[in-house]
């Protein structure tokens, strides 16, 4: 039981260390966190629950028992928030500014080659392509077949393939 120095319920005894447990969660935790607070009070409910069923047997200071639970509870809340970041997703990594750049002369070499096509062929990869519409769709807009509108997207991607690995 409580040590006969300590007078009142056990409630009064934990209450009193309450700005010091808060004192060490917030410099554990940081006091920017806002779980600190739960933390302190979830440590308090743990202590004064301790005391009422009889595990807290008096063979120490009130003050030390209050300190292991603290420290114990703070151990727990960290690797808690580290076992939930080991399983956040890796943020992708900056991209290679060389990379970028090839990419951007690349985008624009496709551009001029697009622009440099026909009209039939411009139009079609226009329409199924920047205008998502099927080929059935592109078929209809432009008066053909949709087996002709495979061929000129096929014809086309060749051409650009052809024109962009040179």
């Amino acid at each position: 039981m409580i040590k006969e120095d300590q007078s009142g319920p056990p409630e009064n005894a934990v209450l009193q260390y309450r700005p010091v447990i808060s004192f060490r969660v917030r410099k554990a935790l940081g006091s920017s966190n806002p779980d600190w607070e739960d933390v302190v009070n979830e440590i308090l409910t743990q202590a004064v629950a301790k005391i009422k069923s009889g595990e807290f047997r008096g063979d120490s200071s009130i003050g030390t028992f209050l300190y292991t639970i603290t420290s114990r509870r703070i151990i727990d809340y960290i690797r808690q928030k580290t076992r939930v970041l080991k399983h956040a997703p890796e943020p992708p990594p900056f991209p290679d500014p060389h990379v970028e750049m090839e990419r951007r002369e690349r985008a624009h070499q496709v551009e001029e080659v697009v622009n440099g096509l026909k009209p039939k062929f411009r139009d079609v990869l226009y329409l199924y392509y920047y205008k998502e519409m099927s080929r059935e769709e592109v078929a209809r807009t432009l008066g053909i077949s949709p087996r002709r509108v495979s061929e000129r997207v096929n014809y086309a991607l060749k051409l650009i393939q052809k024109a962009v690995r040179k």
